[in-house]
């Protein structure tokens, strides 16, 4: 009997043995799981963190942005969309042409000095973009080659009238986009209306990058 019970024994202890690697390898795998739960939870948690703290630096550019053109936004002169500030190239140009008209100087004029206290305050640049509707230049008119050069043409035009205003010349620049990226169809005349325009839309500044 004595020796039957000591077999027992001896069989019994390497099960509890294994059993207890098995357990601590389960424990382990656990709590590698566990903290690869925690890390993605705390990633996610800083990613969304990140995006309302992006919003609220968004939502209060556009706020800044509308006090500074409090006046000309309220008078219906210029329009606010995503940060965008839109001109109807009617009110600056006449059409087929890149000169100032004079409801439009004026209009620039008063739109210099809040913008350059603007970008004074931020580390923002303006451009200033033109667009022109989907109709080729006209055969008589000689002085641009097609719709890119009117465009690029007018955004200069306004460039420099806002420098000739006070705004820093390193604080702006233009860009053309002929008949691209149109807001309106190109249907009827108001749609085309639409589309010739100006905007000029405060984008961030490019970090310098040292020479070699």
């Amino acid at each position: 009997m004595s020796g039957e019970t000591d077999g027992v024994e001896e069989t019994g202890a390497p099960i509890w043995a294994a059993f207890g690697d098995l357990m601590s390898v389960l424990l382990g795998v656990f709590v590698l799981i566990l903290v690869g739960v925690i890390g993605m939870q705390l990633q996610l948690s800083s990613k969304l963190q990140e995006e309302v703290r992006q919003r609220q630096i968004e939502a209060q550019r556009r706020i800044t942005l509308e006090q500074a053109l409090a006046v000309p936004l309220a008078a219906g002169r210029v329009t606010l969309v995503n940060g965008r500030i839109g001109i109807r190239g009617s009110v600056l140009f006449a059409l087929n042409s890149d000169q100032l008209q004079p409801a439009g100087r004026e209009l620039l004029k008063s739109l210099a000095a809040p913008l350059a206290a603007y970008l004074a305050s931020r580390h923002e640049i303006l451009m200033v973009s033109g667009f022109t509707d989907d109709r080729p230049i006209s055969g008589g008119n000689r002085q641009f080659a097609d719709n890119w050069e009117l465009s690029a043409q007018r955004a200069l035009t306004v460039t420099r009238a806002l420098i000739a205003d006070g705004l820093p010349a390193s604080a702006v620049f233009a860009a053309a986009f002929g008949a691209q990226q149109p807001v309106s169809p190109n249907v009827d005349e108001d749609g085309r209306a639409r589309n010739r325009r100006v905007e000029m839309s405060p984008i961030p500044k490019q970090p310098a990058t040292p020479r070699d």
